[in-house]
């Protein structure tokens, strides 16, 4: 699908954008011909309207909602994408990290909706938040419980300010990207690549272009009558899985 007309001049903001998924995000809109405000915990290999915010600190996160006010008055598109995916059994976390995870994943997002909600009523713009959740909000992932609960509250918000901004035109949907073999920060054994992917149903990784091309259509015209919704991006992963429990494995 064609976005080039769609997002051309938009005002696009994206979170987390240092990362992978970030840079996924940001290729994907600027290549939309969107203009971008790209965030992170500092600037580095960011490029144009780039913003340094500590999305733990209410000081991090007001010097990003008013860059963006004094720079366009509003954005068009929020892309809420920055998050913290911690490895631990509960058991073992300091509750300092615990603060830090639901500081990051919860509470920064539901700042910058209400902060850029706020903007975007006052000048009038119809605009649309990408919150990118997880397909563990709703399956429990031992080691990962606190980055599942965090997602689960997300996809919870997003359905709360889709009910509460409509009136105003604004549209809130998540993004659920499936499973990708590892990253920069994570590395996964090829033996747990090789059993996660045999239990996908169509057998494939979710990819960055899927994510930027998902993302694309969840903020343009075509999704204008859907709100308040999660969108899987998962190869069918949410859907169930392939094992079977039976000596026949396949079908005919």
């Amino acid at each position: 699908m064609n976005f080039e007309s769609e997002f051309q001049g938009k005002r696009v903001v994206i979170t987390g954008a240092a990362g992978i998924m970030g840079q996924a995000l940001a290729k994907a809109f600027g290549e939309a011909g969107a203009e971008l405000c790209l965030t992170d915990r500092t600037t580095e290999g960011l490029s144009g309207f780039a913003v340094a915010a500590d999305l733990t600190s209410d000081t991090g996160l007001e010097t990003l909602l008013d860059a963006v006010k004094q720079q366009w008055g509003a954005p068009d598109v929020v892309i809420n994408n920055a998050a913290l995916y911690p490895s631990s059994f509960l058991l073992d976390m300091e509750v300092a990290d615990w603060d830090r995870i639901m500081s990051v994943n919860v509470r920064a997002p539901f700042v910058l909706m209400r902060g850029f909600c706020l903007q975007m009523i006052e000048s009038g713009v119809k605009g649309n938040f990408v919150n990118i959740s997880s397909g563990a909000a709703r399956k429990m992932r031992r080691t990962a419980v606190t980055y599942c609960m965090s997602k689960t509250a997300l996809d919870r918000m997003t359905k709360g300010f889709a009910l509460e901004v409509a009136e105003f035109g604004i549209r809130v949907n998540a993004l659920e990207p499936g499973f990708a073999a590892g990253s920069a920060v994570s590395s996964l054994s090829q033996e747990h690549i090789d059993r996660v992917m045999a239990a996908i149903p169509l057998g494939c990784e979710t990819s960055a272009e899927d994510v930027g091309q998902s993302a694309l259509f969840l903020a343009s015209s075509a999704a204008r009558n859907i709100t308040g919704t999660s969108l899987a991006v998962d190869g069918g992963n949410s859907a169930g899985t392939m094992d079977v429990y039976q000596a026949k494995k396949h079908p005919l």
